[in-house]
C-alpha cells in the first residue's frame, strides 16, 4: 500500500479502527503493537512498541504476548476489516483448553487471526526467535493446538470475508464496494 496500513482509510476510517469495532468487550484489554504510537494516540487505547522494530510478523507477535495482561491473547492482523465476531466468539471459547486456536482457510494457516496462550507461547516464540526463523507458523510445533477448519469457518463466517485483507490500491477499492452493499443491504432491510 505504500504506506502503514492500519492508517489506511476505508469508508473514512482508518483500517485499525474498522478492527477495533469489531473486537470492543471481548477481552479485558485491547492493546496495539505499533513502531509508530504517535499516529494512534487518538484512539484511547494501549499502545505497545515493538520489542524489535522491523523484525517482522514473529517478532510483532513476541511484543503482544510480553505486554499483555491476561492468559489468552487474540491477536488479529489490522488490515482485515471484515472479522467475523461470531468466529472471534467461538475461538475465544474454544482457546481455555488449546496453547493455540488458528483459523486454516484455503489451506493456509491464519497466525494473524488466532488466540494464543501467553505463557507457553511467549516461551515457544522465543525460541523459534532465536533461531533466526521468522515464521509464525513455525512456533505451533510443540503447542497444543486446535485448528479451525472450512465447517466451522463456513457455519460462524458464510461470507468468507474474515481473511480478507487490504494489501493494495484494488483490495481497498473491493472492500469499499463491500461496505457499500452491506450499508444497502442494511438500510433495505429498515429497523
Amino acid at each position: 500500500m505504500g504506506s502503514d496500513k492500519a492508517s489506511v482509510k476505508l469508508a473514512g476510517k482508518p483500517l485499525i479502527e474498522h478492527v477495533l469495532a469489531r473486537v470492543v468487550g471481548l477481552g479485558d484489554e485491547i492493546l496495539i503493537t505499533t513502531n509508530h504510537p504517535a499516529e494512534y494516540g487518538y484512539l484511547d487505547t494501549r499502545l505497545e512498541p515493538d520489542l524489535t522494530p522491523g523484525a517482522g510478523v514473529l517478532a510483532g507477535l513476541h511484543t503482544a504476548l510480553s505486554a499483555a495482561a491476561g492468559t489468552l491473547v487474540l491477536v488479529l492482523a489490522c488490515d482485515m476489516p471484515f472479522v467475523s465476531r461470531p468466529l472471534l466468539e467461538h475461538m475465544l471459547r474454544l482457546a481455555k483448553d488449546f496453547d493455540v486456536v488458528i483459523p486454516k482457510y484455503r489451506k493456509m494457516y491464519e497466525p494473524l487471526h488466532a488466540v494464543y496462550r501467553k505463557t507457553s507461547c511467549l516461551a515457544a516464540v522465543e525460541r523459534v526467535l532465536m533461531t533466526g526463523e521468522q515464521r509464525v507458523i513455525s512456533l505451533l510445533s510443540g503447542l497444543n493446538v486446535r485448528t479451525i477448519g472450512p465447517p466451522d469457518l463456513a457455519h460462524l463466517d458464510p461470507e468468507g470475508l474474515s481473511f480478507f485483507n487490504i494489501n493494495t490500491p484494488d483490495d481497498l477499492i473491493y472492500a469499499e464496494q463491500l461496505l457499500s452493499q452491506r450499508r444497502a443491504g442494511e438500510q433495505s432491510q429498515g429497523p
